[in-house]
């Protein structure tokens, strides 16, 4: 993914999200008594950003995002709000304070085997070892969603079922993560709860069934917001495609009960399968249905339960 598409993503509240979650980790570390005590203000250092293990790597233009914040909280530190960063290389025998370049070696989406160097940062040491973690984590959360996400894309590879995301993300890191699964090669379900209305059982109890809820609903909705049902039987499918919804969701079925649904249904419905779907067995989710397939397969574990990818930053002695 090239730097553009990390652009285009973290437009409006998606990038007022961004950098309220890289503000709240740089303030949770505070200020670094250390390298404010063994480096001075012009005391420069360069360093890379090394993979420890094969991963797809994510997050890598988050670095001058983060190096820019963590800069603008250095005492005597510049800040270049239409560049974003001034190189080191303008004004190499005595760099200002704060200044500090990056240089990327691959683009977010690449798989990294381990040992690969991904990016290097150099310029001022106080900003580049106080910025050092709030990298690290960022890199290391997003590039495991996006390895784990990778891994379930390639075995949905042939079926055309597309792979989605779910809300199950880390509080405050909601657009990070997804942008992670798109990282990986997947795609995005609803970022929030008013991009795509999703009725679910508790909805449904509470309405009196599928057709009061959605009349309800609609009675309430601009009429360009999708609407999606969750259903949990062929028959609660069916009522759902009668109301003439946009998504229907075949919840927590067995691949069997998934094929029979999938072949009652029209076509123009789209169909998600969620639910008890992992590497073990959503292929065989995929395959289900005789006159069509699924459009798509949601899974909250590419996001919540995703191992974090393992990175250091190594300081160049030379």
């Amino acid at each position: 993914m090239p730097r553009a598409a990390f652009d285009v993503f973290f437009t409006g509240p998606a990038r007022e999200h961004l950098m309220r979650a890289v503000r709240e980790a740089l303030a949770e570390d505070g200020t670094d008594v250390a390298a404010n005590a063994v480096f001075g203000v012009r005391d420069v250092l360069r360093a890379e950003i090394v993979a420890k293990e094969d991963t797809v790597l994510a997050g890598l233009p988050l670095l001058p995002v983060i190096l820019a914040e963590t800069a603008a909280r250095e005492p005597g530190a510049w800040e270049t709000a239409g560049e974003g960063y001034r190189k080191v290389h303008e004004a190499p025998a005595s760099p200002a304070p704060g200044a500090w370049e990056t240089t990327a070696y691959a683009e977010d989406g690449d798989c990294l085997a381990a040992g690969a160097v991904a990016a290097s940062v150099a310029g001022s040491a106080r900003v580049v070892l106080r910025a050092e973690r709030v990298i690290l984590n960022f890199l290391c959360r997003l590039s495991g969603i996006a390895a784990l996400t990778r891994r379930y894309v390639n075995a949905l590879e042939g079926t055309g079922v597309r792979l989605l995301d779910t809300r199950k993300t880390a509080p405050g890191l909601r657009y990070p993560d997804k942008y992670a699964v798109r990282a990986g090669g997947g795609c995005n379900h609803r970022k929030n709860l008013y991009e795509m209305a999703m009725l679910k059982d508790t909805h449904i109890e509470a309405a009196g069934g599928i057709t009061a809820a959605v009349q309800r609903l609609r009675a309430h909705l601009p009429a360009h917001v999708p609407v999606e049902v969750e259903c949990r039987t062929s028959a609660e499918a069916l009522e759902a495609a009668a109301c003439g919804v946009s998504r229907i969701m075949l919840d927590n079925m067995s691949p069997e009960m998934v094929g029979s649904a999938l072949d009652m249904l029209p076509p123009h419905v789209e169909v998600e399968l969620s639910g008890g779907i992992d590497l073990s067995n959503i292929r065989s989710f995929a395959c289900a249905g005789v006159k069509r397939r699924a459009d798509f397969i949601s899974v909250g574990r590419i996001t919540h339960s995703a191992p974090a990818a393992d990175f250091s930053m190594r300081i160049c002695r030379t």
